[in-house]
């Protein structure tokens, strides 16, 4: 009777290509978020720039509105990789 209860009590081992797909799956989605991170800085760095020789305002807040966006795709997509 323990061998039955101990083979249901103990979680189901991944095959060779689900494991496989589970890391892969993980994979993508770390890359996909250090790009992301990536461009938020090359956004942010193109805010300062012009926020530095004087540009339209409204340029400047697009850029940083733009890197925000970058920046939180880059940690929803870094939290997807931990769930997956």
């Amino acid at each position: 009777m323990s061998t039955v209860a101990s083979a249901t009590a103990a979680p189901q081992q991944q095959g060779g290509f689900r494991r496989f797909w589970r890391a892969l799956r993980q994979l993508f989605h770390e890359i996909t978020g250090a790009v992301f991170g990536v461009l938020a800085l090359g956004w942010l760095n193109a805010a300062l720039r012009a926020w530095t020789r004087d540009a339209a305002r409204w340029l400047v807040g697009l850029a940083v509105a733009i890197a925000l966006l970058f920046v939180f795709f880059a940690v929803t997509s870094f939290r997807k990789s931990r769930k997956a």
